[in-house]
């Protein structure tokens, strides 16, 4: 997923391809990145810029105010929806989120909700964030604001010291984060140390964390821990593939969510699988490799077979178009 980034000495932009007009958008449409990113760091010096985007600022710019009213709501009920922890099991919270409005996000994150759900036994424990896919617009929109609210949130209603946030997110990406672009109205960077920050100031210390984006292995200096299993679709300094909007699925997403995981197997040999398959496609169609990372922290041993002993132990059949013609 190449989403470009440009950082002068006092200058920080993006640049995006055009999908649909935002104004007098067709129902279940999703909005279209017409306008240039936004300056984030006019007047400041390259390092002012860095320490800035490590804040991870959020820009909204044009809502309507019904429009942002629904959207609260909207969260606001899925929130209240998901069900308290039980006392001496451990829990999954899953949490599946696209941040960039190209269709392609929504379409993967829903499904990611719906296949980490049933693998982690996250009925009532799953929260997915998803702008219209083309066919639905019945979510809360995927935001750094929305994301960080959900955490807290579920910081409150899971128990910390034995339960699991399962963290799966897609969108564009750079060497400084993950890219929030919500047609022309919304815009930011989700930082390493913003997410990393987060989760230690809410006190969760399991978590599961799968995310698909260019460049995402920068996540993993951050986010690694004894108690943290990440998994990222390319390493630091490389793309990813298959963000085209028209697509129902990006390569990783396929292979990690729609197949892999779809699998009765250890979350170690999901990993492998799924890398392997990337790999595969990208020989296939001679791109560089994306180099997809994971790490496994010392701890997540002691308690990640106990909740993949409640894993189905049937294979499901992967959904929706292949991310590489088969």
């Amino acid at each position: 997923m190449l989403f470009r980034v440009l950082i002068g000495i006092a200058a920080f932009s993006f640049a995006s391809a055009p999908l649909i007009a935002q104004s007098g958008t067709p129902a279940n449409q999703p909005p279209e990145h017409t306008q240039p990113f936004p300056n984030l760091g006019a007047g400041q010096t390259r390092e002012e810029v860095a320490e800035s985007i490590a804040q991870s600022p959020q820009l909204d710019r044009g809502f309507a105010a019904a429009e942002m009213l629904e959207d609260r709501r909207r969260l606001t009920r899925s929130l209240e929806s998901l069900q308290a922890q039980r006392p001496g099991t451990i829990d999954a919270y899953v949490v599946t989120i696209a941040l960039d409005s190209d269709p392609v996000f929504a379409r993967e994150a829903r499904e990611a909700g719906r296949v980490l759900s049933r693998r982690y036994d996250g009925a009532g424990r799953t929260l997915v964030l998803a702008g219209p896919d083309g066919t639905r617009d019945d979510l809360a929109r995927g935001s750094i604001e929305s994301l960080l609210v959900s955490l807290a949130h579920i910081a409150e209603v899971m128990d910390q010291e034995e339960d699991v946030l399962v963290l799966y997110t897609t969108s564009h990406g750079n060497k400084l984060g993950l890219a929030y672009h919500y047609g022309d109205s919304g815009y930011g960077i989700l930082s390493p140390q913003r997410l990393k920050d987060a989760m230690e100031n809410l006190g969760i210390k399991r978590r599961i964390l799968v995310i698909s984006a260019c460049f995402s292995g920068v996540f993993v200096p951050a986010m690694a821990g004894p108690d943290t299993a990440i998994l990222t679709a390319a390493a630091s300094e490389r793309n990813s593939f298959g963000c085209e909007p028209q697509n129902d699925w990006t390569f990783y997403g396929d292979a990690m969510i729609n197949r892999a995981m779809r699998q009765p197997q250890p979350l170690s040999e999901v990993a492998r699988s799924a890398n392997r398959m990337v790999a595969g496609w990208e020989t296939q169609r001679r791109l560089l490799a994306s180099l997809p990372q994971s790490a496994f922290g010392s701890n997540v041993a002691a308690w990640l077979p106990q909740l993949e002993a409640r894993m189905p132990q049937t294979a499901t059949n992967p959904v929706g178009r292949p991310a590489i013609g088969e």
